[in-house]
């Protein structure tokens, strides 16, 4: 699974809104690959921000 997807699921997966260093925790990936991932997701319109440093997917 790419990194990607594998962000974007951790957050489907999650109940609420969560920070870059708990999707890391949560997923097993690095935090500095999973900020990556979180600019692309972005960029791409797949995951929202709620509130500064949290993340959710659409």
């Amino acid at each position: 699974m790419e990194i990607k997807e594998k962000v974007l699921q951790t957050l489907k997966n999650s109940a609420e809104p969560l920070k870059g260093g708990e999707i890391a925790e949560k997923s097993g990936i690095g935090k500095k690959l999973v900020d990556k991932a979180i600019k692309a997701l972005k960029t791409e319109g797949l995951i929202e921000v709620p509130k500064r440093c949290f993340y959710s997917a659409k």
